[in-house]
């Protein structure tokens, strides 16, 4: 294992890499620690070996953005779509060439999927979780810390290598690329606050307009609170008690004491909670929240007669293969396939999302069922 800490010392792996068939790639970043979350660490592995780079040191990562976008190169995550979108907003990278073994794991129908349990059942090893929810921002690491981390990747060649070569036989590969590929073509992650975000809640269509204005204060109130504190908003306020807070709607502080989880622990910020409660109770009728949310589609006896037939077609055809039903066919995209009523295999390019893979290998089966339904 070596650090890689320096703008040269990063430029001279990447020159080192350059021509390799496949690179390990893995991150660890400080969500559960800190509202402005970021990358902390990258690892890149390969076969006998491996390498932490580190963003909080002040080198700049862009030596490695031809390696990522070169797609003669493998880059092998597993569960890449949180590495992908995160590497992207903070660094603005490009991704080609992606293997996600993850994707592989379903693709082949295993039931157990995480990157321990598969490294477990397919070469005997044991990985430790022990650091998974550590605070990766803190520095130095200790040496636990820098095990944990180079462990995700020193395995995952050998497992891309193994997996691929069953998808090979099973004729799926090119299933797994192709979804490896969307995977890579994903949008950066997002920063910043969602203003909207409290209609998210758990719960918020059971409460009157009058509460859903309590909601939507001291939502915003615990955003605020949560950048300028950088702590993640949910360990300051869980959903729960924000629920809490909007259904009994406390105007003192014995009332709000009566919150669980909140006092003492937030007892400073009692008065600026009690005000966001009180400017909510105040709103004029005519100023109250009204959800935003898409008109439920009404759903023709036809299409629902669609949907059901394709759903008894892909339970088959999941059994057939041994994978999951999402595997073949995702609700939205059986939904969709029944909405369009497709009368040829090339009517079904027009269902964004289906993936050429699908197209050809359940194409003409999907019309057949559809039209028969």
């Amino acid at each position: 294992m070596k650090w890689i800490r320096t703008t040269a010392e990063l430029s001279a792996l990447a020159d080192s890499l350059r021509g390799r068939r496949a690179l390990a790639l893995d991150t660890e970043s400080d969500s559960l620690h800190h509202h402005r979350e970021k990358v902390c660490l990258v690892q890149v592995g390969i076969e006998d070996g491996g390498w932490l780079v580190d963003p909080l040191s002040g080198c700049s990562l862009s030596p490695l953005g031809p390696l990522l976008a070169d797609p003669g190169v493998v880059k092998v995550l597993h569960g890449a779509d949180y590495d992908v979108t995160t590497l992207k907003r903070d660094f603005g990278f490009e991704f080609a060439g992606l293997f996600d073994t993850m994707i592989a794991a379903r693709f082949l129908g295993l039931t157990e999927i995480g990157l321990q349990a598969l490294l477990r059942t397919e070469f005997g090893i044991a990985l430790t979780k022990d650091s998974q929810k550590d605070d990766w921002s803190r520095r130095p690491l200790t040496p636990t810390q820098e095990a944990y981390a180079l462990a995700d990747v020193t395995h995952l060649i050998a497992l891309y290598e193994r997996l691929a070569a069953r998808l090979e036989t099973a004729g799926r590969l090119e299933w797994v690329r192709e979804e490896s590929a969307a995977v890579a073509a994903l949008e950066p992650a997002r920063r910043g606050r969602d203003p909207e975000a409290w209609q998210k809640v758990k719960g918020v269509r059971r409460l009157t307009r009058r509460q859903q204005a309590v909601l939507r204060g001291v939502h915003a109130w615990r955003d605020a609170l949560a950048e300028r504190t950088d702590v993640p908003a949910f360990k300051l306020l869980s959903s729960e008690t924000l629920m809490e807070l909007a259904e009994r709607q406390p105007r003192d502080i014995t009332a709000l004491a009566a919150i669980k989880g909140l006092l003492p622990r937030l007892r400073r910020e009692a008065d600026a909670i009690l005000a966001a409660i009180a400017r909510a109770s105040e709103l004029p009728e005519d100023e109250l929240p009204l959800l935003t949310s898409a008109p439920r589609p009404v759903v023709s006896e036809a299409t629902r007669r669609r949907i059901d037939a394709l759903r008894s077609w892909r339970a088959a055809e999941a059994a057939r293969l041994a994978v999951d039903v999402s595997v073949v066919l995702p609700q939205r995209l059986l939904e969709r396939v029944a909405e369009l009523d497709p009368r040829a295999p090339a009517d079904l390019e027009k269902v964004e999302g289906l993936r050429r893979w699908r197209c050809l290998v359940f194409g003409e089966a999907l019309v057949r069922v559809a039209r028969a339904a």
